[in-house]
């Protein structure tokens, strides 16, 4: 053997040595160093190694294991051996290339401290303990089809206990089969708009741009139509001969607060039934209102006409990916072609839960809780913009997990400026405005009250108003 064979053994030899002292026999040992080898570019592409023989009284174990060893890499990939020319490193089995570490950023504003950002329930309230009660519950009660191949329309458990509750609470006219079970809003557009849905969608001058990048990802050009403080001007649906279907938020308009108008309610289901039409009703938090009555769903109107989705996003935590459909009933069919080719199922084990969760209570209870502590926020806020800021006046908080604070025209950016030299997190309401929008803008935050956990809300508030424009 040569020098260099010898000074390699020697080198992988002392490697192995210090490698020994982990689990596994010799030979997965001498696997995993040889592997390691590889992967750090010790050994690289096309090195011829040793013969097995040499390797093995270099290494002092014996010839089959380093033979083995040898065999199980040339099987998995890492090296290669042939007749005549040894065995060697893989050109494919290339080095793991090191992490490229940024510079360091230049000097500017602090990174967020304080979030005050819309869309987010304090994670810190999940309630761990009862959740997991349910979950427990439900894995013992847990059928054995439960952990066989998964309904598209989601678990039975599920949408029996969907179908009960918002009946109960949101006024929403459904059964368990007109019920699909899907992971989330925005995947329930994409399954409405992947091949059952067509045509240009109204939807509201201010809302949510990732679901305009959604729709226009799936070639839906989107219409919008006003918004003013009684919610979407549904009237001027008439004038948009082309638009079929209309995706609105009617509990309370996002982001501007405030439930539609029961004159508009009735205006747009109307208008649904004339042209044929449907509309899509996003309920994102309708069970979280603080100055009024609840208002029920637009479904309840016309269940053949409307669309009611839903999620748990809001009253629970967006981790848990589950949302539900409840569908007119020459839908059902259509969605779940759809379904069955793009998202087979939810996780069953979390539909099990979530299904337990509802009908022992737990999920009215946790209801009650959270809206007690986002009302105390919201409280919170109104009182120390009237003291440190009472020129700034928020709207919108009668319900939800948000408010809209109204600035002085021209004002948003610098303000949103400030708000990042402040460590703070926060919306500006133009990112909400349809870049075709014809009604008037407005300059505001939008201030997500629901997000930070207690501790940081005092501090977050402090931040916000040493943000905002002076009187």
């Amino acid at each position: 053997m040569s020098e260099n064979w010898v000074n390699w053994a020697e080198r992988i030899g002392r490697d192995l040595h210090l490698e020994l002292s982990g689990p596994g026999s010799r030979r997965a040992v001498l696997i995993r160093a040889l592997r390691d080898a590889v992967r750090s570019g010790q050994l690289a592409p096309d090195t011829r190694l040793p013969p097995y023989r040499s390797l093995a009284a270099d290494l002092g174990l014996a010839r089959n294991t380093v033979a083995d060893a040898y065999a199980e890499l040339v099987a998995e990939g890492w090296l290669t051996a042939r007749q005549g020319s040894g065995t060697r490193v893989a050109r494919r089995a290339a080095p793991l290339k090191p992490v490229r570490v940024p510079k360091k950023a230049p000097t500017g504003p602090p990174g967020p401290t304080h979030n005050l950002r819309q869309g987010q329930p304090d994670a810190a309230s999940f309630p761990r303990g009862a959740w997991l009660t349910a979950g427990r519950r439900a894995l013992n009660a847990a059928p054995n089809d439960a952990f066989g191949p998964g309904d598209p329309r989601g678990r039975h458990e599920l949408r029996r206990a969907l179908a009960d509750y918002l009946a109960r609470s949101r006024g929403v006219r459904t059964d368990p089969g007109r019920i699909v079970v899907c992971s989330g809003f925005a995947p329930a557009l994409r399954l409405l708009f992947g091949g059952v849905l067509r045509g240009p969608l109204a939807v509201e001058s201010y809302g949510l741009g990732f679901h305009r990048q959604l729709l226009s990802a799936a070639s839906v050009r989107t219409v919008p139509i006003g918004v003013d403080e009684h919610g979407a001007r549904t009237a001027e649906l008439a004038a948009h001969k082309q638009v079929r279907t209309a995706l609105l938020t009617p509990a309370h308009q996002f982001p501007t607060g405030g439930p539609l108008h029961p004159e508009r309610r009735a205006e747009v289901v109307d208008w649904a039934r004339a042209r044929g039409g449907l509309v899509l009703e996003d309920d994102y938090d309708g069970e979280f209102r603080y100055d009024r009555q609840p208002v029920g769903a637009v479904q309840g109107l016309d269940p053949e006409r409307v669309v009611y989705i839903g999620s748990v996003s809001k009253s629970l935590s967006p981790a848990i990916r589950l949302g539900w459909m409840v569908l007119p009933d020459h839908l059902v069919d259509p969605v779940l072609a759809v379904k069955g080719e793009r998202e087979a199922w939810a996780g069953v084990l979390d539909q099990l839960t979530l299904a337990d969760f509802v009908d022992s209570g737990a999920y009215d209870r946790h209801l009650r809780r959270m809206r007690q502590r986002y009302r105390d926020r919201r409280d919170r806020l109104v009182a120390t913009l009237a003291e440190r800021a009472p020129h700034v006046r928020a709207t919108g908080v009668a319900a939800g997990l948000h408010a809209v604070l109204e600035l002085p025209s021209g004002t948003e950016q610098s303000t949103l400026k400030a708000a990042t030299w402040q460590g703070l997190a926060v919306d500006g309401l133009a990112e909400f405005r349809h870049p075709e929008a014809t009604t008037p803008r407005a300059d505001g935050l939008v201030v997500g009250f629901g997000t930070p956990p207690d501790h940081a809300y005092g501090a977050a508030l402090d931040a916000l108003c040493r943000a905002l424009p002076p009187g």
